[in-house]
């Protein structure tokens, strides 16, 4: 009787121990967002065009 609950003591404590897992964790990627352009290439000289067009039409009156 002693050496079953021996038996199931040790059967006990040892599964506890071995209850992890050996494996490396798996880290996932960072999630990384990039913020779209606001406009397209011409938008650079669009302001430029209209101070010049503001200018040319005060010359002109």
């Amino acid at each position: 009787m002693k050496k079953i609950a021996l038996a199931a003591a040790l059967s006990v404590a040892a599964s506890t121990a071995f209850a992890g897992n050996m494996a490396a964790p798996i880290m996932e990627a960072p999630i990384i967002v990039e913020e779209a352009k606001a406009g397209s290439s011409s938008s650079g000289i669009l302001v430029p065009l209209l101070i010049l067009a503001v200018v040319a039409a005060a010359a002109a009156s």
